[in-house]
């Protein structure tokens, strides 16, 4: 099948028993056994739930993994991979990453003797040299387009390189989704997604994915979430599962009316920067057309010194200004107090996380509606006029 059928069609598709054409919400904490030693493949809904499992194997065939696991928020995800590791190692990480990952790294990992190495993973040269400085490096960890900043990894490339030394690939796609972009196919060993963004899509729910590619990864990390509980409940599993099933209109209408929205911003003379892949002259976008179907609904920009930019932020009317995105409805935020608040700030300085840059993720709204709310802000948001 193809991407658009399974999304509704994926995974497990409605209900045997019944007909039902919706995987039904198993609203359970356990099962009956009906002898000793004996159950029908369920025991605890921590370490199995039928709802669950429909999601499961849904995002493992839509990024053509083997196996997939639901966790209850994209951080509870992205921890349960990093418990993959142990005291003595290094991974490599995109150096504008979200400001989550980055935190949890920095204040709860390097603490159990687990580093990191912020690198430019756009610079293949660069990840190679971090590579060769000893053995310690067991993960190179990647965002494609980073978080906020809109950079592109060409994940084929970095794949290669890691193979070569033995390590593993992860990718968080959480920004392209299985939809765009499928990093298993061109390399990667994981794929991490905050499933509380676009595969959701409604700003409704939080939840976490994992998929991989090799079976023995997957015992590996089914048993730290059956180990460690942070499990996706049935009503979140339903509920991402009914998400998923508009995800293929929804990113049309987001890559739509983000070139839209780029296009406009792009000549406007209050923005000093602006950071979308979808444009030619961004220095990823060709590595972007090649591994991916789209460019997303994430754009990022420097607004011009003559903005105050916390006036431009709380003028907006139909543009919600809070935290996450990829939602139907557009959402803004300014990177460095929310998103990106736990990074010092002496490297958000130096990656080009300033204090004027916003990011902004353009809904499915009229495009036409979202550019007159930025205007909007644009002139309310200008000093002494």
């Amino acid at each position: 099948m193809k991407t658009e059928t399974l999304l509704i069609h994926g995974g497990i598709d409605g209900d045997e028993r019944t007909g039902a054409v919706n995987v039904p919400i198993y609203q359970t904490s356990t099962y009956k056994q009906p002898a000793f030693g004996v159950n029908s493949g369920y025991e605890y809904s921590r370490t199995g739930n039928p709802t669950r499992e429909g999601i499961e194997k849904l995002i493992a065939e839509l990024e053509g993994g083997i196996g997939g696991l639901a966790f209850a928020s994209g951080m509870a995800a992205t921890t349960a991979v990093l418990t993959l590791f142990k005291s003595g190692d290094k991974i490599i990480i995109s150096d504008n990453l979200y400001g989550g990952t980055f935190r949890v790294l920095d204040k709860v990992f390097k603490g159990f003797g687990i580093s990191y190495q912020i690198v430019d993973t756009s610079n293949i040269a660069e990840v190679r040299g971090a590579l060769e400085t000893g053995d310690a490096v067991k993960a190179i960890f990647i965002e494609t387009p980073t978080n906020p900043l809109m950079d592109i990894t060409d994940i084929k490339e970095i794949s290669k390189l890691a193979k070569k030394y033995g390590i593993l690939t992860i990718v968080d796609n959480t920004f392209m989704t299985p939809y765009l972009q499928k990093p298993l196919e061109l390399g990667a060993d994981i794929v991490v997604h905050s499933a509380t963004k676009y595969l959701g899509g409604h700003s409704d729910l939080i939840a976490g994915l994992v998929v991989v590619k090799e079976q023995e990864l997957w015992d590996k990390l089914h048993f730290i979430q059956n180990a460690t509980g942070g499990v996706l409940a049935p009503f979140d599993s339903f509920l991402l599962i009914r998400g998923i099933k508009t995800l293929g209109i929804r990113m049309d209408r987001h890559n739509e009316n983000a070139m839209k929205i780029a296009n406009y911003l792009k000549s406007n003379e209050n923005v000093r920067r602006l950071y979308y892949p979808g444009l030619e002259e961004h220095p990823g976008h060709e590595i972007q057309k090649a591994q991916a179907k789209g460019f997303g609904g994430m754009i990022s920009f420097v607004l011009d010194e003559g903005i105050d930019y916390k006036r431009f932020l709380t003028s907006l009317k139909l543009v919600t200004f809070g935290e996450s995105l990829g939602g139907v409805e557009s959402l803004i935020c300014h990177p460095a107090s929310m998103t990106h608040g736990s990074i010092p700030y002496e490297i958000r300085q130096s990656v080009g996380i300033v204090d004027n840059l916003v990011r902004l993720s353009v809904g499915i709204e009229n495009a036409e509606d979202i550019i007159e709310d930025l205007n909007h802000a644009f002139r309310e948001g200008k000093i002494n006029d």
